[in-house]
């Protein structure tokens, strides 16, 4: 029984197979529709990448610019008490004289409540002739870890904190480091090749150089910023009013130019970031092929080698021109306008006091032939500076 139906069925599938005769007798082949295949799904759609969370909003923790601000306030005290006012100044009495040698030169001698000139030359500050003919090339940098008084260093610390923080959180420590000391470098070659018969001192011209890379820093990194105008209309006049102070008196305007296109360079250089949209191949999900921009555009390029060029060039010849005893003023005629422009309230006259000496015995009567002023002293090595 079992035999005769799987024979059956066996007839059954091989007549479907076999050409059927119908009424008319024309031969016809069975036609076989296959199987219609099942639609496969829609490829699952690549997700785009996403940075992890850590990578958006990553901040470097600042212990740089804090360790650059404990630095300068120490050399502050150092230089104090190295100053000693009340045993090293014999003419008039010291400020706060309660604070033994920490106390501050006269006012008419430093308004900054500070040390004397002479103490700031020997801790460093930076004096055109001993850095030409003393070779001392290194007070280019000692001299913007010192200040000329307390006012001064207050000034600069504050912007100090207030800027330098801010890009240290950005950009980190290895970046805001060599940038804040070149910076000032630039800014002690300007005014070395301009000011040369004072000494200088001061963090100003890398603080400037911190201004001028934000600058830059926004110009190169256009696209990843939003409300980019009023930034950048904010910096712009931020640095002018800055500079425009440095029309005043007793205020080294070269340092703060010099520091300023310094860091406007070099920010070009070092603070340069990728473009807006560009996701690093090791955050990209596994299978992903979608499209990948260039990790910076071709202006940020363009911008990276000029400003290389010209801060490499602009240093070396600046160098090279200092230490071959030039002097800018005798190229430029309207160049000391840039650091003082003189007015009825106040001069911006500059360089050794030309003074009259009637020595009898120990005792000298010092004359002052440009203020006038005359006085008597007995054993005084420091009369003329204190007295003109």
């Amino acid at each position: 029984m079992g035999k005769e139906s799987a024979s059956a069925a066996a007839r059954e599938d091989e007549a479907k197979l076999q050409p059927w005769r119908g009424d008319g007798g024309d031969a016809h082949l069975l036609e076989i529709v296959p199987p219609q295949p099942v639609a496969a799904p829609p490829p699952a759609r690549a997700k785009p990448p996403h940075l992890p969370r850590l990578q958006r909003d990553e901040r470097w923790w600042p212990w740089l610019v804090p360790t650059i601000f404990v630095a300068n306030v120490a050399m502050f005290v150092i230089t104090m008490y190295v100053n000693d006012c009340r045993k090293n100044n014999s003419v008039r009495p010291c400020v706060l004289p309660s604070l033994g040698r920490f106390s501050f030169e006269p006012l008419k001698q430093n308004p900054l409540f500070g040390p004397s000139a002479k103490t700031l030359q020997k801790m460093g500050g930076l004096v055109v002739d001993k850095v030409v003919h003393g070779h001392q090339g290194w007070r280019l940098i000692s001299c913007i870890w010192l200040h000329a008084g307390v006012i001064h260093l207050l000034a600069n610390m504050l912007c100090l904190l207030l800027i330098g923080i801010r890009l240290e959180q950005e950009f980190g420590f290895v970046r805001i480091g060599p940038l804040y000391v070149i910076a000032g470098v630039g800014g002690s070659l300007l005014s070395a090749l301009f000011v040369q018969s004072s000494v200088s001192v001061g963090a100003s011209g890398a603080l400037f150089g911190l201004l001028g890379a934000m600058l830059s820093e926004l110009i190169t990194n256009w696209t990843i910023y939003a409300n980019k105008f009023a930034a950048l209309i904010s910096l712009i006049l931020i640095v002018s009013i800055n500079l425009a102070l440095g029309i005043l008196p007793h205020i080294d305007n070269f340092a703060h130019i010099g520091g300023f296109i310094t860091g406007f360079l070099l920010g070009f250089v070092l603070l340069i970031r990728p473009q807006y949209g560009y996701v690093s191949q090791k955050y990209n999900p596994l299978g992903y092929n979608g499209p990948a921009k260039n990790k910076h555009m071709i202006y940020q390029y363009v911008l990276w080698v000029t400003s290389a060029f010209l801060l490499i060039a602009g240093l070396t010849v600046s160098l090279i021109l200092l230490f071959r005893g030039f002097n800018g003023n005798d190229h430029c005629s309207w160049c000391h306008y840039l650091s003082c422009v003189p007015t009825s309230k106040w001069s911006c006259k500059q360089g050794t006091e030309t003074c009259q000496v009637l020595e009898t015995g120990n005792i000298w009567n010092i004359t002052c032939q440009d203020s006038g002023r005359s006085q008597i002293f007995i054993n005084a090595t420091r009369s003329m500076d204190d007295l003109c």
